[in-house]
């Protein structure tokens, strides 16, 4: 099974976190990422804190 995960990267636990999940792929858990900045790097890409983009995301993905 696969789930989608929205994924605001920032000081680098994010990214040891992602690849900490993979275990769970040996065990049929499998995640696919979608990555989206927020904060000043989205206001200096978009001219948005928090770009659409990122809001549709979490939508999408969270839990309900």
């Amino acid at each position: 099974m696969t789930h989608k995960v929205t994924l605001i990267p920032g000081d680098g636990m994010v990214r040891k976190s992602q690849r900490g999940s993979s275990h769970f792929g040996s065990h049929g858990v499998k995640f696919e990422w979608e990555s989206y900045a927020a904060g000043a790097d989205a206001f200096a890409k978009y001219h948005e804190y928090i770009p659409k983009e990122l809001t549709e995301s979490i939508e999408r993905t969270a839990l309900r």
